[in-house]
Formats: structure tokens, C-alpha cells, sequence
């Protein structure tokens, strides 16, 4: 463990009870931000230990990038000998996050029902698939079939393709992070109760809440929302064009823009055409504004017409490979990679802080059976 600046959620404890993404994703940003995580997982570990290659010394990538930040631990919590060990756990920490299978902890008696009443002023976070009831009620859930559900894969893809997955687990994610702000909400309101209180986010609600502007623009018109590719369904040119060599990405938001983007590419005049003039008008005639932008870009350098355009105010883009993201200058001077000993690299924390910084203190796998004392907790 190496010193570091004391974090803004120094102090809270947090028994992360969870497995797969959305929950150990919750307690690895409160961990990144100070707050002092034990993961309690089965005998036989996390699944995610298992989802790979690659692996290092047995355990996945995939369990490496959701858990550093907290000191780990083994029970079986359907014995009397793990529950035990769990409710003395609980009973010094502000926040617990599980995504059993509803009513599996009510079987074992150790539901929020039950501890709520015995620890009134614990945040519960549960991260579920659909919520405890109604007509999906207490169904798992799982990432790729939320975002059949949820309507997310019928509008990802190329307009004459199917209905495609997004390539990461955008709703996993995304209700982790809806797990953050349930508990940070909670804790904020605790500050006035003095009481707990239960937060779930669950991976359909978070699905359905990702939706704009497809949903707002149906709630309007009424309009079957379509796939589009990767041009944006309300604004053009808002799209990956083609150039003379490597395609860029265009995302044009006004007609300032546009009119400096068609200098740009030696189309001056293109911006005072009756079709293109306005945001409204260059939409409903994209196809063929993307024709003459792309005639003119091909006698341009993908990476050169970029930086020509960006200093020109028009927002633009190579598009890159994951690894060269990765490696990029910006990516290195944003902290956004995160080196730890023992050869751990991993994302960095996204929100900065001005005093209290994220802070990285605990490799994935660090063993730890019991919280820190609240002075050292605070001095991490």
C-alpha cells in the first residue's frame, strides 16, 4: 500500500458482497476515491476470475480491471460459519453492495429487510437485472440481452444491417456507475436522516435510460427510431467520413462549424446551399451532403485534414484502435493509465478531483479480512 492524498470518500467502508461487473465496478470507483472496499467473494472466487484469456497467475484480465482499490476475502454465506463472519463485517460498514439472485439473502436471513432493522444506518446497494417484481421481476440479467430489450441493439448497427450489439458492456457499466451515484446520494441524505437506505440499479432501467435521443425523439413524433451507423439520427455531418487515406469523424454541431469545416476541405460555398444552410435542412438531406464531403476529403490526409480541422474549431477525429487510444500522449497526460507494482495496468479514474484526488492503493488480489482502523482509512 503506498501513501497517498486523502480521498473524498475516506472514511466510508464498503463491503462489496458483489461479482460479475456492475456491483465490483461500483466498489472499485468508491475505492479509487478513497473509501475503504473488503470484497467478500465464494469459495471458488468471482466468475470473472474465469473470462479470459489472457490470464495472469490463473486469474482473467476481466477480474483485473473491476477490482482494484480493495482487499479480498472468501466466505460461503450459506453456512452459518459465513454469515456470521458477514454480519460482523456489516456492523462497521457504511455501505454493502450485492447482486444475489432476489430473495437468495432473505433465504439466509440475512436479506435488508432483516439487517436494516439491526444496522439502520447502512446504504444497501443491490444491482440487479429488472428489479425484485413486476412482470420480469427477480429475472437474471445479462448485459447483451438487456440491450436486445432495452432497444439499444435495434438502433446500433449499419442502417442496412441488423440489429447489433454494442462492442462493450455499455449497460453493465453504465449501472455500475448508477450504483455510484445511489450510494453517494444515500450517504449524502444519511448526513441529515441518520438512517440507511435501500439503492438498486438495475441493468433495465439503466438500458432503457441510455435510449436518447432516440426515445425523446419517438416520445415527439412517434417515429420508429432507425439505425444510422455511425452517423448521429438528429445532426450531419455527424458521421466517420472517408478521405484520401485513413477515414475521419466529423462532428459538426452548428452552421459555424460547417461553413469553416467546407473551407476547410475547399467548399466554401457549399455552406450557403439551400439544402445544407441550416442543421434542420443538412439532416434531412444527408446522403447526399455525405457524397460531396467525401469527394472533396479524398484528396486529403486523414490525420493532416484532422488537425487542419480542429484548429479550425471543427470538432474531428482519427478513428483509432483500442491500442493506440491507449498509447496516446492526451491518454498519458489525463492519468487516464494506471501502472501499480507487480505489473498491474489498468483505466484511470475519470473524475478529478482539485483536493482530493483518486487515488490507486490496492492491486486486484490484495488479501484482507477485516476493514481498516478509521485512521488509517482516512490517511490512505
Amino acid at each position: 500500500m503506498t501513501q497517498a492524498p486523502k480521498g473524498a470518500l475516506a472514511g466510508i467502508r464498503v463491503l462489496d458482497i458483489s461479482r460479475i461487473l456492475g456491483g465490483p465496478y461500483c466498489g472499485q470507483i468508491l475505492g479509487d476515491h478513497g473509501a475503504d472496499v473488503l470484497k467478500v467473494e465464494p469459495p471458488q472466487g468471482d466468475d470473472t476470475r474465469t473470462w479470459g484469456p489472457p490470464f495472469r497467475e490463473g486469474v482473467a484480465s476481466y477480474y483485473h480491471g473491476l477490482n482494484r482499490n480493495k482487499r479480498v476475502q472468501h466466505l460461503d454465506f450459506s453456512t452459518e460459519e459465513g454469515r456470521t463472519a458477514l454480519l460482523a463485517l456489516v456492523t462497521e460498514a457504511d455501505v454493502l453492495i450485492e447482486n444475489f439472485k432476489a430473495g437468495t439473502m432473505e433465504r439466509w436471513g440475512i436479506g435488508y429487510e432483516t439487517l436494516s432493522q439491526r444496522f439502520p444506518r447502512l446504504v444497501w446497494c443491490r444491482v440487479s437485472g429488472f428489479g425484485a417484481d413486476g412482470p420480469l421481476g427477480a429475472l437474471p440479467g445479462y448485459d447483451a440481452a438487456v440491450q436486445a430489450m432495452t432497444g439499444i441493439m435495434s438502433i446500433n448497427g449499419e442502417a442496412d444491417g441488423g440489429p447489433l450489439r454494442v462492442g462493450l458492456p455499455v449497460v453493465d457499466m453504465v449501472t455500475g456507475l448508477n450504483a455510484v451515484i445511489g450510494v453517494l446520494l444515500a450517504l449524502q441524505e444519511r448526513q441529515r436522516s441518520g438512517r440507511g437506505q435501500f439503492v438498486e440499479a438495475a441493468l433495465y432501467d439503466s438500458g432503457l435510460s441510455l435510449l436518447h435521443p432516440h426515445a425523446a425523439n419517438w416520445f415527439m413524433d412517434g417515429t420508429e427510431p432507425r439505425r444510422t451507423g455511425n452517423a448521429h439520427p438528429n445532426i450531419y455531418p455527424y458521421d466517420a467520413l472517408a478521405t484520401g487515406t485513413d477515414p475521419v469523424f466529423v462532428a459538426v454541431g452548428n452552421d459555424r462549424q460547417f461553413a469553416s469545416l467546407c473551407r476547410c476541405i475547399g467548399l466554401p460555398d457549399l455552406a450557403d446551399d439551400p439544402l445544407y444552410r441550416t442543421a434542420g435542412a443538412r439532416s434531412v438531406h444527408r446522403d447526399g451532403l455525405k457524397q460531396q464531403l467525401e469527394a472533396a476529403m479524398a484528396a486529403f490526409d486523414g490525420r493532416a485534414l484532422v488537425e487542419q480541422l480542429m484548429a479550425a474549431g471543427v470538432p474531428a477525429a482519427p478513428v483509432l484502435p483500442v491500442d493506440a487510444a491507449l498509447q496516446h500522449p492526451h491518454t498519458l497526460h489525463r492519468e487516464m493509465v494506471v501502472e501499480m507494482p507487480g505489473g498491474y495496468r489498468g483505466i484511470g479514474a475519470p473524475v478529478k478531483l482539485s483536493r482530493t484526488p483518486a487515488s490507486y492503493r490496492h492491486a486486484p488480489l490484495t488479501p484482507g479480512d477485516a476493514f481498516l482502523p478509521l485512521d488509517d482509512s482516512m490517511e490512505q
